[in-house]
């Protein structure tokens, strides 16, 4: 998995880092890992099945644009060569057959012995065909309209990642014109999972496919002509929305208008059945002016992303994961102040194993104290639930300052980033956009208060974002303080956020663009310097992304020093691990699990001097220097202990759920070999308050 660019060769050395792309790609073999094992209940094997589907259509609509068009331009200017666009072809199609196979072969027969089947047309009874041809009639049909092609009726806007059908038909239409392609587009309002009734089940649960209801019935769409060849399908385009931040008077106003044309950006991959026919597979990649790499045939629905409707009308709770219960935060009252307990000394909330309900009770208290006078809060994927809009809303009623810097930009959040800045600002409240040029990134949350003479700062910190849904699914470290010296940092980069004023010198937050990359640095090398003189040198770096080249060569460098290094990288890593003379004491492991592992924790020794920080920030070129991120040291002697123990310590032991970077550049398993306890089942063991549980 190594490219052969020049600008990936480490300094001082001839080893090649590996590839970022490919590197993403296997992180999703690893996902897919979890959707093979028959220990895993059904409902959760579709459900990371579904997961690395909808991971792929992000990949092709954000990183595949060069890589699938395989651009002379993009292959010239070196960022690409002809090898490394071939290898991601083969990896991602590998990848798609090993899904559809899983899914055919294995999915749909476990769900069937479990009582639950998914019908094709073929499969179904003279009942459930007529209940098809019913609900076809009744709930699907009124809202199909099919075009025939011809220079009247051009080939139709077809929209990123929707269902659609290309029909060759036979005969003459109503103007005795022989116009042989028709297109039918399929409304996203329509389910693409329909339950069939008990009454023609025969005493199991089926279900259809919109896809196969439509297909049955393709010839009560165009009367009169003879259906020939058909096929679905799909394309996506390319989605990530660029703005020109200097040539614009309203970001807002700009992005909602980008939105619009967003379903209809530049074709990179076109997927139809895998029994298409020649012609009609030719005709559909003319029409989108993609090359023949771009275009997969797969044997089975073209959207496996909305099978997850599946999971959730299947009625077996059995074949889910046991129900886990997050316990509330155990450093916070449940029903005492939050305010006195920061008083006594920060506190450390480790979801989702504990509950975003600790944030949430420490907004409330702040929005419901007549002491508070000012609530600032960034937002970046806060997501639709109305629990934290609700309470900013009433601090706004009540009277309370609140400033809200919300990031319009978040890829794929921009239309709910946009619905938020325009409700908080219909109340009252001063929204901001950040810095022109940088993503807000950082998550933050600052309460000021009147204590006495005096007004004192609380704040919250996170790993991961103020989303209530998110909180319950992605492992990430909420950080509640009133330390003096952090909480005025806090304030004043909101106030630099808002005024864009010079960045004053921070005492203890870590603040990129400015300093967080340099001092990054600076902690590798002191650690690399320790070694060097025989001393002590150790890192443990827990992120989602290794990939700023700088960063990889320090901590390449540091390992060459005699530096005992641990890297657990979720997805993308371009840093060869264990590779003799280059990186023999450095270790990379990924860690796949039920949750989504999104904590950012970085923990260096350099002789006797320990530091650990949190961070928002991955090691990526884009949070260093295209983002607003934080990092922030903690301090606290048993915080310190007991993040470490439960987000470095837990998954580098991890016996179950890990997998290995060895020197070839592959992943492999730990479990397989040396199956032990998984870091997220342990921590679920510990914080589980599901009633009945220890």
């Amino acid at each position: 998995m190594t490219t052969t660019l020049s600008q990936n060769k480490t300094a001082g050395s001839s080893s090649e880092l590996l590839d970022r792309d490919l590197s993403i790609l296997a992180f999703n073999e690893r996902v897919l890992d979890w959707a093979h094992r028959p220990e895993v209940p059904v409902l959760e094997r579709l459900r990371y099945l579904c997961i690395v589907s909808s991971n792929l259509d992000e990949f092709f609509e954000v990183r595949a644009e060069p890589h699938v068009m395989g651009s002379l331009q993009e292959i010239k200017s070196g960022q690409y060569t002809p090898d490394s666009l071939s290898a991601i072809a083969d990896k991602t199609n590998a990848m798609v057959a090993r899904q559809y196979a899983l899914y055919n072969d294995d999915l749909l027969p476990t769900l069937q012995r479990q009582g639950y089947r998914l019908l094709s047309h073929g499969e179904r009874n003279a009942e459930q065909r007529r209940w098809v041809r019913s609900f076809f009639q009744r709930e699907v049909q009124p809202l199909l309209v099919p075009v025939g092609l011809d220079p009247a009726h051009p080939f139709p806007k077809v929209a990123n990642k929707s269902l659609n059908f290309i029909v060759q038909l036979s005969g003459k239409d109503a103007f005795g014109r022989a116009n042989e392609i028709a297109i039918v587009k399929v409304p996203r309002v329509l389910p693409r999972v329909i339950a069939l009734p008990d009454r023609v089940c025969e005493g199991t649960k089926a279900f259809v496919l919109l896809s196969s209801v439509i297909r049955a019935h393709l010839a009560e769409l165009f009367p009169g002509r003879e259906v020939g060849q058909f096929s679905q399908f799909r394309v996506t385009r390319h989605s990530d929305l660029a703005v020109d931040e200097d040539e614009i008077a309203n970001l807002r106003m700009a992005l909602r208008q980008g939105l619009q044309h967003r379903h209809y950006g530049q074709a990179v991959r076109l997927e139809v059945s895998s029994n298409c026919a020649p012609q009609l597979a030719e005709f559909l990649r003319k029409e989108f002016r993609l090359p023949e790499a771009s275009v997969f045939r797969v044997n089975g629905p073209v959207n496996l992303v909305r099978l997850m409707q599946l999971i959730d009308l299947v009625p077996a709770p059995e074949l889910l994961f046991p129900p886990f219960k997050a316990s509330f935060p155990v450093q916070l009252p449940q029903h005492g102040s939050v305010f006195n307990r920061l008083k006594e000394g920060d506190v450390v909330i480790h979801q989702p194993f504990e509950t975003f309900d600790g944030v949430l009770a420490f907004l409330r208290e702040a929005v419901m104290d007549p002491n508070v006078l000012a609530i600032k809060q960034t937002i970046y994927r806060a997501g639709s639930d109305t629990t934290m809009m609700d309470l900013l809303r009433e601090a706004v009623r009540r009277g309370k300052e609140v400033t809200a810097v919300v990031e319009l930009k978040a890829r794929f959040d921009e239309e709910a980033n946009i619905n938020w800045a325009e409700q908080l600002e219909s109340i009252g409240a001063q929204v901001v956009y950040g810095i022109v040029g940088l993503k807000t990134h950082a998550k933050m949350l600052l309460v000021t208060r009147r204590e006495g003479r005096v007004l004192r700062r609380y704040g919250h910190l996170s790993t991961g974002n103020y989303n209530r849904r998110t909180a319950a699914l992605y492992t990430d470290i909420s950080y509640l303080t009133a330390d003096p010296e952090i909480t005025s940092d806090m304030d004043q980069l909101f106030g630099h956020l808002a005024s864009q004023s010079r960045l004053p010198k921070m005492k203890r937050l870590l603040v990129a663009p400015f300093h967080l990359h340099a001092h990054m640095m600076t902690l590798i090398e002191a650690v690399g310097s320790a070694a060097a003189r025989g001393a002590p040198g150790r890192i443990v770096i827990k992120m989602n992304a290794l990939t700023d080249i700088p960063l990889v060569q320090a901590l390449l460098a540091a390992g060459q020093k005699g530096a005992k290094i641990d890297l657990i990288v979720r997805g993308a890593c371009v840093l060869p691990a264990a590779v003799a003379g280059v990186s023999d004491n450095i270790r990379v492991r990924s860690v796949i699990g039920r949750f989504l592992e999104h904590s950012r924790v970085f923990y260096f020794c350099a002789d006797q001097v320990e530091s650990l920080y949190l961070s928002s920030a991955d090691w990526m070129s884009r949070n260093m220097t295209r983002r607003i991120e934080l990092a922030w040291p903690v301090t606290d002697p048993l915080l310190r202990q007991r993040i470490i123990d439960e987000c470095l310590i837990a998954y580098l032991h991890d016996g179950r759920d890990a997998w290995d970077l060895a020197p070839d550049g592959q992943y492999h398993r730990v479990g397989l070999t040396a199956p032990g306890p998984g870091a997220q089942q342990a921590l679920m063991q510990r914080y589980d308050a599901t009633p009945g549980r220890g």
